[in-house]
């Protein structure tokens, strides 16, 4: 007897088009996994308001996300792709686990202390505290076994651990205690030398830019400190080129690391390798997304299939959680 999949829940905020950092970072991984596992994929539009009440632009960068998801491979028929706003269960599900989670605990949770850190925020809002709560309903919703994450995500998962042992205990078994999946590659830093690519930092390459854009952006990318000219040696290991390379040249690392620090790889020349060997990566994800952007009753068509799929099991699983609870 076959035995069954365990399934992925993974998600992203749509703040419109996506960079080579979320690709690497993300994208790449959820591709690779979904032949092995059932894979549903979250647009997580409730979570952008925690940190940006204009609502405005969500539905088209929803669009523009998903179209960016599938020119890089993602395939809508194995894997349903939803938004986390039109599953009502999704709200609902995050009310019950309100209840099964102290302040305390949130507060303690180290990314919003980053979040509000590096986004300057002064008043927290309820919401954002209450992130990783909601978060917990979008996994266990479709009860997930493994969420794909970063390192940085992991205090997250461990929060929907305790919350979905909480109402194991509590009330009946009803949901798994999901494991993080590392992603190999963790993430890109930004142009600038940021530590993460991001757009409101404008220090991203994105995976709609043709071989111009890219170019121009790798001229301006910050190299090694140290390397002034052309003959100085380099140092591989401070210069956030040589780490694109890691992931777009792996052929030739040791030949560019050899060059650097002889100094015969001028940083320009390093600079132009690098632009071409992304391009060569993005090329066919561009072409996929012109189709897209020229289809986008596909597109829709697409979005609301997976919105039906997910909603089914949404509706199950609530049901469980309601016939535990004895709440009818």
């Amino acid at each position: 007897m076959e035995s069954k999949k365990k399934r992925i829940l993974s998600g992203m905020r749509p703040t419109g088009k996506l960079h080579i950092g979320h690709y690497v970072g993300a994208l790449e991984n959820w591709i690779n996994l979904q032949q092995e596992y059932e894979n549903y994929h979250l647009i997580a539009d409730y979570h952008v308001l925690t940190t940006n009440l204009n609502s405005d632009s969500i539905y088209q960068d929803s669009i523009d996300m998903l179209i960016d998801w599938l020119a890089s491979g993602l395939d809508p028929v194995i894997s349903p792709m939803f938004r986390q706003s039109q599953i009502k269960e999704h709200t609902e599900l995050h009310l019950i686990f309100s209840m099964l989670v102290t302040v305390n605990r949130l507060e303690r949770n180290p990314t919003v202390k980053d979040q509000v850190r590096d986004l300057n925020i002064e008043n927290v809002i309820y919401g954002h505290l209450g992130y990783p709560v909601l978060q917990a309903a979008d996994i266990l919703l479709y009860k997930g076994d493994l969420v794909p994450v970063g390192e940085d995500q992991v205090p997250h998962i461990e929060i929907t651990r305790e919350i979905a042992r909480k109402f194991n205990n509590q009330y009946g078994v009803v949901f798994p205690e999901p494991e993080p999946k590392l992603t190999a590659f963790a993430r890109l830093s930004g142009l600038d030398g940021d530590a993460k690519m991001s757009k409101s930092l404008g220090n991203t390459i994105l995976l709609s830019d043709d071989e111009e854009t890219i170019k121009t952006k790798l001229k301006k990318a910050k190299t090694d400190p140290q390397k002034m000219r052309k003959n100085d040696p380099g140092r591989p290991e401070v210069c956030l080129v040589f780490s694109y390379h890691k992931k777009f040249t792996p052929n030739e690392i040791p030949e560019i690391e050899a060059g650097c620090r002889s100094g015969a790889l001028g940083c320009v020349d390093c600079k132009m390798k690098c632009s071409a060997n992304i391009s060569s990566f993005i090329s066919p994800i561009l072409e996929k997304r012109k189709y897209y952007e020229s289809h986008q009753d596909e597109v829709k068509n697409i979005l609301a299939d997976g919105e039906a799929r997910a909603k089914k099991v949404a509706q199950a699983t609530m049901q469980e959680v309601r016939e535990k609870m004895k709440l009818g």
